[in-house]
């Protein structure tokens, strides 16, 4: 199923004769999302999105690169964690090293190294979060940058304009995401300034050989939520992200928005809940219908030394280590289990040696990365469901593990 902006005209493809008046198929679209099989239990499916730089398998976790590198891991070793799609930012490569020395290398792919589907994130979040904001309104953000106090102005056209000059497959609207807690009133407008910026997003992105994704807001209000994924929907754009989760709010409220707007947006077009990357919260949400996910967790808790092992958390600067000469996980296939012992690597984290951020950040992307597999696995086998833990023995997965 094509998943493409609908044309404006309604005359269909054009065919290009051949030699001997044969006629050609047209060009496979560079952007389409198939869905492969689905759950009978819930609304989990697997599929394929497809793009110009590859497929992304879903479900699947994708590492962030913010700076056009994943903290401590080269592009090498990032490939062999079996990531498919990855993240970088366009906020922090306009602030370096900008996105004219990204275009003059080639673009982000060959400017960081990387073969694969790349997605880059509108900078909007960091925008709200990060920056020494002057003013917010309608038009755009003014903000302060926090490298030089230089003032930027930031709209949806630049947005666009920077992410088209960076490259990446897929691109993120640019929106206003509300913090947590805010009152209904300020989540309205935020709500209002996000579908006004995503038509402005939609009139300034050109580029056919990029994606542009629009993003669901409304905080924790249902009523917004609704309004606010017709509105995106509306808009037939290749792909469909819910923002504004996991940003302070109770788990409980985060479980409460998947389950509603899941539910909510198209079906012929990839899921993608933003800045999820949780077991538990990511195993939800497929059951609720999404397909993509991303989160700094996996490389933030490596570096400081610590393990996500079958759905735990280990602190490797624990003393109950330094004489376990054991695998650190015996089931994963990553270069810290495979080579090293669980003693080595808490004697690098207790000697601060980078080799053991490196070697844990590996192992926790690999973890969560073979997670999502594993639940494409399971949906096509008919053995998932929405409490995923294939590591446990009496799991009816524990096969996909």
């Amino acid at each position: 199923m094509l998943i493409q902006r609908a044309p404006l005209s309604s005359s269909g493809p054009t065919q290009t004769p051949l030699f001997g008046g044969e006629t050609a198929e047209p060009a496979p679209a560079p952007f389409r999302f198939e869905i492969s099989a689905r759950s009978n239990r819930n609304r989990a499916r697997c599929g394929c999105f497809h793009t110009p730089h590859g497929v992304v398998t879903t479900p699947r976790f994708m590492p962030v690169g913010t700076l056009a590198t994943v903290k401590g891991v080269s592009a090498a070793q990032l490939a062999d964690t079996g990531a498919q799609m990855v993240l970088a930012n366009t906020y922090h490569l306009h602030l370096q090293p900008g996105e004219a020395v990204v275009a003059e290398a080639g673009g982000l792919h060959r400017f960081m190294g990387w073969t694969g589907p790349l997605l880059t994130d509108s900078g909007g979040f960091q925008v709200f979060s990060l920056g020494g904001i002057n003013k917010i309104d309608d038009q755009g953000v003014v903000f302060r940058s926090p490298r030089d106090g230089a003032r930027i102005e930031l709209t949806p056209e630049r947005a666009m304009e920077i992410q088209m000059a960076l490259g990446a497959d897929v691109a993120m609207a640019f929106d206003q995401c509300p913090p947590y807690p805010a009152s209904e009133a300020d989540v309205a407008a935020a709500c209002r300034r996000t579908h006004g910026w995503l038509e402005r997003c939609i009139s300034r992105h050109s580029r056919p050989d990029q994606a542009l994704f629009g993003i669901v807001q409304g905080g924790c209000f249902p009523h917004l939520r609704a309004e606010s994924a017709r509105v995106v929907a509306s808009m037939n754009l290749p792909g469909i992200a819910v923002g504004g989760v996991s940003v302070g709010e109770p788990v409980e409220e985060m479980h409460r928005i998947v389950r509603q707007v899941g539910p909510l947006l198209p079906e012929d077009k990839p899921h993608y809940l933003m800045g999820v990357g949780s077991l538990r919260e990511m195993a939800i949400a497929v059951a609720e219908g999404f397909d993509l996910f991303d989160c700094v967790l996996p490389t933030r808790l490596g570096r400081h030394g610590t393990a996500l092992v079958n759905g735990e958390r280990w602190n490797l600067r624990n003393a109950r280590f330094r004489h376990d000469h054991t695998p650190l996980d015996p089931s994963c296939a990553c270069p810290a289990c495979r080579h090293h012992s669980r003693a080595y690597l808490h004697h690098l984290i207790r000697t601060e040696e980078l080799l053991g951020r490196t070697l844990l950040s590996l192992h926790n992307l690999t973890h969560l990365i073979r997670f999502t597999t594993a639940m494409g696995r399971a949906i096509a086998d008919g053995s998932f469901a929405e409490d995923f833990a294939p590591w446990e023995a009496n799991s009816a997965a524990a096969h996909t593990w």
